[in-house]
């Protein structure tokens, strides 16, 4: 299937090789704005609105209609309070102390743009940790340095792979970009 070339709006090494596993054709130009959501904003509805906020970030690199602006924002929720990018050490622990043996989800804000239209969405799903061990957390803070990663971890990691008991819905939207939905919304972009 033929898309529009796509320009991806994020840096994110995890989207990068999401979007080469599913053969699209697409170079990087990363969108670096403040990720600053409006207070009156409902808590669950901020990774869309960061993403059309990147894309609108990168709507000057777009030059036709030929191409299409793909920008995400993941984030964590464990309840009511989204869990974010740890900043240091002690943060990544205590993110990881938060979620063993719950169940939180996952939402990312996708948009596309091209230099006429905008189409924006969210995907969800959730994921149940088992317990954790202070020694496990340890292990894997300080192996898999989580600090690029919302909620401070990695599906892909090994507490994805050891830690977790159940996933609903889909893993790629958990990776950072569902990619089902994605490319169902560029088809019919």
């Amino acid at each position: 299937m033929k898309h529009k070339h796509i320009i991806l709006a994020s840096n994110s090494p995890r989207r990068k090789f999401l979007l080469e596993q599913g053969a699209f054709q697409f170079t990087i130009n990363a969108s670096d704005i403040p990720e600053i959501v409006p207070d009156d904003l409902a808590i669950r509805e901020a990774p869309e609105y960061l993403a059309i906020e990147k894309a609108k970030a990168c709507t000057h690199i777009c030059r036709g209609y030929d191409e299409l602006i793909l920008a995400a924002d993941t984030s964590v929720f464990l309840n009511d309070i989204i869990l974010n990018k740890p900043q240091d050490r002690a943060e990544a622990v205590e993110m990881i102390h938060q979620l063993k043996s719950t169940k939180h989800e996952v939402i990312t804000g996708v948009a596309l743009r091209d230099a006429n239209k905008l189409h924006s969405f969210s995907t969800s799903s959730f994921v149940v940790f088992d317990d954790f061990s202070d020694e496990e957390i340890s292990y894997y803070v300080d192996t898999y340095s989580p600090y690029d990663k919302a909620g401070g971890y990695g599906i892909q990691d090994w507490i994805g792979w050891c830690k977790i008991q159940t996933i609903e819905g889909s893993y790629s939207n958990i990776l950072g970009l569902p990619m089902r939905d994605v490319y169902n919304a560029i088809r019919d972009f």
